[in-house]
């Protein structure tokens, strides 16, 4: 397994070929996944990539941060684990709000 890095702040017409031949300059890629919405299947301006080297995802994000593509600065970082409660809440359910104080606090009706 090799060394995951974020890549944000991408412009939504980015290519995961263009992130390849961007990060190949220092090392082997492994993988380039650009994140979708999936209802639109628009790009939501953030991938992963994965190269084989540490050394060289090294010197990828230090080279690479802040770069500009297409007139956008990249965000170029070690991509964090994620935990399991990292995902936002799901919408719906019951009512958030926190109780009133004093007086009745059921249903109105």
């Amino acid at each position: 397994m090799g060394t995951r890095i974020f890549v944000g702040n991408l412009p939504f017409s980015a290519t995961e070929s263009q992130l390849n031949e961007l990060f190949s300059q220092h090392g082997e890629v492994t993988s380039v996944s650009i994140v979708k919405d999936k209802f639109t299947d628009r790009s939501r301006g953030f991938a992963f990539v994965e190269m084989t080297a540490a050394d060289a995802a090294t010197a990828a994000i230090a080279a690479l941060n802040q770069h500009q593509l297409e007139g956008r600065p990249l965000t170029v970082n070690v991509a964090r684990e994620r935990t399991e409660g990292s995902r936002p809440p799901r919408a719906g359910g019951g009512d958030r709000r926190p109780p009133r104080s004093g007086g009745f606090s059921g249903n109105r009706w």
